[in-house]
């Protein structure tokens, strides 16, 4: 499964500025697997590059798109995907990492 059918297959549509961030990102991830351990000092900047946007931005918008994703969208299909029931809604470090695991498995 590519990154965008499965984020829209989680309900995060492509209306949503966080799915291009997400989307973008993860492609990042996948490339250079460090991004990983450093999402916030280094991820979301080269996001935030990318697409003319401030680091702020980026974070509220993926944040966004994980919120739709767990209250609107395909939640059963996050917890097949992880491994596990999550107890809460996962911050955006623990959902890239979920989808990059998954799409790298």
């Amino acid at each position: 499964m590519n990154i965008t059918s499965l984020m829209l297959s989680l309900g995060i549509h492509s209306t949503l500025k966080g799915f291009h961030y997400l989307k973008y990102g993860l492609g990042l991830c996948m490339e250079n697997e460090d991004y990983l351990l450093s999402v916030y000092k280094d991820l979301y900047p080269d996001i935030a590059a990318h697409f003319g946007a401030s680091q702020d931005s980026v974070e509220h918008c993926i944040r966004t798109a994980v919120y739709n994703c767990w209250y609107k969208g395909n939640r059963k299909l996050l917890f097949k995907i992880a491994g596990y029931e999550l107890n809460q809604k996962p911050t955006n470090g623990e959902f890239i990492d979920i989808l990059y695991h998954y799409l790298n498995s």
